[in-house]
């Protein structure tokens, strides 16, 4: 059986995005590198649920085909995603959270602008593709 390893690049953005939900949990001062990965699962956690709730209530503000091109925007996402911040060798699997974290928060951010420019001047599919 493959050993499953996270990897987590220490950065200030990381630790920034988490600040307040990290005081909460403990993870304000990790102690150790066990700490520091359970604190960014957390957020990791916290984000795409975040992220899947956004997609969800987008949607609902479509027509099919721009629903369409949303789908095919965010599993493309997904894959990028996949490729940047994760990797599978003969050790096990790697997921580096901290860039995980970063593309999530950005991918969410996108999500949120087009729910208010859909709600605001109405959805282009052009943009719901990007």
């Amino acid at each position: 059986m493959k050993k499953f390893a996270l990897t987590l690049s220490a950065t200030l953005l990381g630790t920034a995005l988490f600040a307040g939900h990290a005081q909460a949990a403990g993870c304000g001062k990790p102690r150790n590198a066990f700490d520091t990965v359970y604190c960014a699962g957390n957020l990791f956690t916290q984000t795409d649920k975040t992220l899947n709730q956004t997609y969800t209530e987008l949607r609902k503000q479509l027509n099919s085909a721009q629903q369409n091109a949303l789908k095919q925007s965010q599993l493309a996402w997904i894959k990028q995603r996949d490729a940047q911040c994760s990797r599978e060798d003969s050790t096990g699997y790697f997921v580096n959270l901290d860039c995980a974290n970063t593309m999530t928060q950005e991918r969410l951010d996108f999500l949120k602008e087009r729910q208010r420019e859909c709600s605001s001047t109405g959805c282009e599919t052009s943009k719901l593709a990007q």
